[in-house]
């Protein structure tokens, strides 16, 4: 049940982990360290290698299911998040806000890029001391849709700014990919860095050999990482991105986790799923693996697993399909305002836990956000489901013609749950 399981990290929190994090009242030292040809996070005097989450949400949850650290964008609610590792024994990769050129900054602008170092320090001064610090993440993508290479230079003084107030902590910079254009780039203009962050998704199983190509020899950790990105999946003809289901994520999850991060012990250092939580991002189930409720998907039963080598007791469900007038998301589901179609949607529990299901329909968004960027959840379309027996269902087709989107929630009574999308055209 997942309720004991999250509830395992009251134990954790009273073991050793937890005294060793609490004992400590000042900063502890981390630092990076090169032996013979393999590059590791050594903290505290022991090596420590990342199991980490993007997003500070349900930190018990972290802590129960094996994870150590957790990542942050910016130092908003810092506080909050420190507090919260220190209670349950895991760090913080610390996030630098800094601005981006996609945003409007100039880095052209010195008296803007001084200002916003002197912002920065602020930040650094409040929160260096802190014994659950690991590193700092000086920014996030800033090389997404970008031109001006000053950015770098404004990178590097940031880090030169850290290491000179603070000792303990290595410096990093969150990057969209990885190319070697982009690191002669840094290796050029930033060289105070210790260490490169790298968001990836699809491409992550060919992680080590493009880091290889790419030729940075310093250690790298894997910052973002997850199910295929809306950007490089399949789209519908109306051009919608074609989402995985959670069973598919679950997966795509274990398998680039296997060769994109445990492939490279000699530079990889370890890694933050995203989303550990939930955000709308062209649905809101793309990229969050619990739902607003909190249920918990496939892929935490997936992360539980990499991060401690054991599954839970009881899992989620399994979706094998969803369907609409027959059809799946790849087959174009095109309908008619009005009109009555079957709804299909196929699953299993190991557990043999009883299912049940819930239906929702949206329209696509008209404004969404790019690279993370904030995003509205379009309202729902109520009165269009119909039908009560297991996993069948009657879609009325909206009366506005436009592009939709129909959601099945399967769950198991015990906070698990399998997910899946079909976008679908009104004419």
């Amino acid at each position: 049940m997942t309720t004991l399981r999250y509830a395992l990290a009251g134990l954790l929190a009273t073991g050793t982990l937890f005294a060793e994090a609490q004992g400590k009242t000042g900063a502890i030292k981390v630092e990076m360290r090169k032996t013979d040809s393999t590059w590791q996070v050594i903290r505290d005097g022991k090596p420590y290698f990342i199991k980490g989450t993007g997003g500070p949400a349900y930190p018990a949850r972290t802590k129960a299911y094996g994870g150590n650290s957790i990542r942050t964008w910016s130092t908003r609610g810092a506080e909050k998040v420190l507090d919260s590792a220190a209670k349950y024994g895991f760090t913080v990769l610390l996030g630098l806000d800094v601005a981006r050129e996609r945003h409007g900054f100039n880095y052209d602008d010195p008296a803007a890029v001084e200002k916003q170092l002197a912002e920065l320090k602020k930040e650094v001064l409040k929160y260096k001391d802190h014994p659950n610090v690991l590193a700092w993440g000086i920014g996030n993508e800033l090389n997404l849709h970008y031109s001006n290479p000053k950015v770098w230079d404004a990178v590097n003084e940031i880090s030169k700014m850290c290491h000179e107030l603070d000792k303990n902590h290595p410096t990093s910079t969150e990057l969209a990919g990885i190319s070697k254009a982009m690191v002669d780039e840094i290796t050029k203009r930033a060289p105070d860095l210790d260490l490169l962050g790298i968001n990836t998704y699809a491409p992550l199983s060919v992680l080590p050999a493009e880091v290889k190509k790419s030729g940075w020899d310093k250690a790298y950790m894997v910052t973002e990482w997850g199910p295929t990105g809306h950007w490089e999946t399949l789209e519908t003809a109306w051009k919608q991105p074609i989402e995985e289901t959670s069973s598919e994520k679950a997966n795509v999850y274990k398998s680039r986790y296997e060769f994109g991060i445990e492939r490279d012990p000699q530079h990889c250092v370890g890694s933050y799923v995203f989303l550990w939580g939930q955000k709308q991002e062209r649905t809101p189930t793309w990229y969050g693996v619990f739902t607003d409720k909190g249920e918990e998907s496939e892929v935490v039963d997936v992360l539980q697993y990499l991060w401690s080598g054991t599954w839970p007791a009881n899992r989620a469900p399994h979706i094998y399909s969803l369907q609409v007038d027959g059809k799946k998301a790849i087959q174009n589901v095109y309908t008619k305002a009005g009109s009555t179609y079957d709804v299909l949607a196929v699953a299993t529990d190991p557990d043999n836990d009883k299912l049940g299901y819930r239906w929702d329909v949206l329209p696509e968004p008209t404004k969404v956000g790019d690279g993370g960027d904030h995003e509205d959840r379009p309202a729902s379309v109520s009165g269009l489901i119909t039908g009560t027996s297991p996993g069948k269902a009657k879609l009325k087709a909206p009366s506005k013609p436009g592009a939709y989107r129909l959601f099945v929630y399967i769950t198991d009574g015990k906070n698990n749950v399998a997910t899946a999308n079909i976008p679908f055209y009104v004419n």
